[in-house]
């Protein structure tokens, strides 16, 4: 029995918190890309367009570039990660200011999928050997 291929993409630095995506990644971790990206279109969060992305780059990744099936795909993994923060300051009373940091995240998603089958060549076709043919090569 083969292996079942399975097909990463990455999305790195979203400025989102990671907490308020992984709620969205969570409402379609286990389901198929097809499914998942019709529940994303109609999810009315802003963590919703690139976790969108991320899936329709790891389907793109497993059809053009591992031949996979675009029709058996399905959702392995899918991680929410927290990427680097950004220190920064905002100005408060008597001269003072006050640190904040600025949260980011990464995606990972994993797709598998079955292969898709092989075309067979086409076989060539006989050529109609007619009689001025045959006197064209005498």
């Amino acid at each position: 029995m083969a292996e079942a291929t399975t097909v990463r993409a990455y999305i790195k630095g979203i400025d989102l918190t990671p907490r308020k995506v992984s709620v969205v990644a969570s409402l379609v971790r286990g389901r198929s890309v097809a499914d998942a990206l019709v529940i994303l279109d109609h999810t009315p969060r802003r963590a919703a367009k690139p976790v969108r992305k991320a899936i329709a780059s790891a389907a793109a990744n497993a059809t053009n570039n591992h031949g996979l099936d675009a029709k058996t795909l399905e959702i392995t993994t899918l991680s929410v990660t927290a990427g680097p923060r950004l220190k920064r300051f905002k100005p408060h009373m008597r001269g003072m200011a006050l640190p904040f940091q600025k949260k980011t995240s990464h995606i990972l998603v994993e797709v598998t999928g079955a292969e898709k089958p092989k075309k067979k060549p086409a076989a060539k076709k006989a050529e109609a050997v007619t009689p001025a043919k045959k006197e064209e090569e005498k």
